[in-house]
């Protein structure tokens, strides 16, 4: 009888134990809180759409299409997953997809509160994305949050803030490093091609940057593709109608069917740029000059390559006052630059880089792997770079898992393929 009594006592202890430890997990999924304002996406027949549901406040009068919020993982082990919802009506029904397993949730709430989903193993390092979709019909829902329970808040990574930014995805840089015996670069070249369907719109595949402007390609929509040539003035600025008229770029030509003006928001200065149907998988060139001249300015000057024409075509010269300084700083970069694009990858391939001074063509076949303060405080990271047959690779957005560490140093082998440039003969 005693024996009966402990072994009662014994179950009951584990049985109160095993609560408690469920309990707990569930608890847990208080700890880390993802809004969907920045970390959610709207899908339709499994394509993303922008959607007038994604609000400041998160989703708000959800009533169809499915909505995908993306979370990293650092490390594998137990999670409990959780959602901050209400429903206009009692008893809605909801589908949830994570980590391969499909859940149904009935929902009661008509006023925000935590609904616990589920515990989860995950068993590897890597973005996940919690997938909703109503089942119910006729009713609508708020998703404020997504709710994760971990023993380790720190190994939860999202975008916490700047959704702006964040949902643009990180951009990821190339920084040509350049001997320091070579001094006085007057010419910058360098070719870029794009992989077939890597072409996304909103991305800016900049081929050939400096310390004092930028030169690459745009896919801006559907039937608009740009070469695109900007120089910063050297007032600090985000708005062109506050620089100084000592400070402004100053065009001094440009190419056929150019477009010329002012840019402004990320500093401000000159912007050209030629509206030009740039194709997939056909290498470009790119070339960049400076040369300082008269009044601490110094003059620079782009030239796009198309090889089906075997032709130089000039895209723009400006002269940059308060300067006096041959090409340095020289880098390429990839970024998407409009935010809704960042759910999808893309990839820039950038070979052949040369400069030049006066003791010729030099080619420069090492580089520095960076990227910007989005991946550096960990918001995103879905970006990589490196080498690729023999050609320096940028990638990033899409929530991919091959993410490269910052400040990775690569190099190519040299190619020996010096430009076959006649300066005498560019407009």
């Amino acid at each position: 009888m005693k024996f009966t009594i402990k072994l009662f006592a014994l179950l009951l202890s584990i049985s109160f134990f095993v609560s408690c430890s469920s309990q707990e997990t569930q608890k847990l999924a208080y700890n880390v809180t993802i809004p969907t304002a920045g970390n959610a996406w709207v899908l339709k027949n499994n394509t993303y759409i922008q959607s007038n549901i994604l609000t400041k406040e998160g989703i708000q009068n959800w009533k169809n299409h499915k909505i995908r919020t993306f979370v990293y993982f650092k490390e594998k082990g137990n999670y409990a997953l959780g959602l901050t919802a209400k429903t206009t009506q009692k008893n809605t029904t909801i589908t949830v997809n994570f980590n391969n397993l499909q859940k149904e949730i009935s929902l009661t709430n008509t006023i925000l509160d935590s609904i616990f989903i589920g515990n989860y193993q995950i068993e590897k390092e890597g973005y996940y994305n919690v997938d909703l979709e109503l089942s119910s019909k006729d009713v609508s829902m708020d998703i404020r949050d997504v709710l994760i329970g971990a023993s380790d808040s720190t190994q939860i990574l999202y975008i916490k803030d700047e959704f702006y930014w964040g949902r643009r995805g990180p951009s990821v840089h190339l920084r040509h490093l350049i001997p320091k015996e070579i001094e006085n670069i007057e010419w910058f070249y360098s070719e870029l091609l794009i992989p077939k369907g890597q072409d996304v719109i909103g991305s800016y595949y900049m081929a050939n940057g400096f310390s004092g402007g930028y030169f690459g390609i745009q896919a801006n929509s559907e039937t608009e593709r740009r070469i695109l040539f900007s120089v910063w003035s050297p007032y600090k600025t985000d708005k062109p109608s506050e620089i100084p008229e000592e400070y402004k770029i100053k065009l001094v030509k440009k190419g056929t069917n150019v477009y010329s003006g002012e840019f402004g928001d990320e500093g401000s200065g000159g912007q050209s740029y030629k509206v030009f149907p740039w194709k997939t998988d056909v290498r470009y060139g790119f070339l960049i000059g400076a040369k300082p001249t008269t009044n601490n300015s110094t003059i620079y000057t782009a030239y796009f390559f198309n090889p089906e024409e075997n032709k130089w075509h000039l895209i723009a010269q400006f002269k940059r006052p308060k300067t006096h300084s041959y090409l340095k700083g020289l880098y390429s970069f990839l970024e998407n630059f409009i935010p809704e694009q960042g759910v999808y990858d893309r990839k820039g391939l950038f070979s052949n880089q040369w400069v030049y001074n006066a003791d010729g063509w030099h080619e420069v076949n090492q580089i520095q792997f960076t990227a910007d303060n989005t991946a550096r405080k960990q918001n995103r990271l879905d970006y990589s770079g490196g080498i690729q047959n023999n050609m320096f690779f940028l990638k990033n957005c899409g929530f991919t898992n091959d993410k490269t560490e910052i400040n990775t140093l690569f190099t190519r082998t040299k190619t020996g393929k010096q430009p076959q440039i006649d300066f005498s003969i560019l407009d």
